[in-house]
């Protein structure tokens, strides 16, 4: 079972790769891709997620 600094260190990944999937695919579908170029741009942003930055900003320490 997780403490609640890992827990709140999870939620803020999970939160994170949300924001760049909703982002990722919002922005694919303005420029005009299909809905399977979209998820593969929303994928792309989860993956250029720079985690060293969200654990920062979720431990307090970021910014």
């Amino acid at each position: 079972m997780l403490d609640e600094r890992d827990r709140r260190l999870a939620e803020a990944v999970r939160q994170a790769c949300i924001r760049a999937l909703r982002e990722g695919y919002d922005t694919a579908g303005i420029s005009g891709l299909c809905a399977e170029g979209a998820l593969e741009a929303a994928l792309s942003a989860v993956q250029r997620l720079d985690l060293d930055t969200v654990v920062e900003e979720a431990r307090g320490t970021g910014q």
